[in-house]
């Protein structure tokens, strides 16, 4: 992963549907206590499947001042 792009999940939006867990074609998020949480960064590709399928924009591909 690009050292300019990182996951950043905003938990207060997050309702734990799973889309984003279910649609990960690299397995790096997970639910942690019925939110998205990420297990493996460092697998993330920036496919941005995530950011995409999210129905409550929880979750998004960025840099860090984002």
């Amino acid at each position: 992963m690009s050292a300019s792009q990182k996951l950043h999940i905003n938990k207060d939006w997050c309702k734990g549907c799973g889309i984003c867990v279910e649609f990960c074609p690299k397995d790096v998020l997970q639910l942690k206590d019925g939110k998205i949480d990420i297990k493996a960064e460092d697998k993330c590709i920036q496919c941005r499947q995530c950011e995409i399928l999210c129905p409550d924009f929880a979750i998004f591909l960025g840099g860090d001042e984002e």
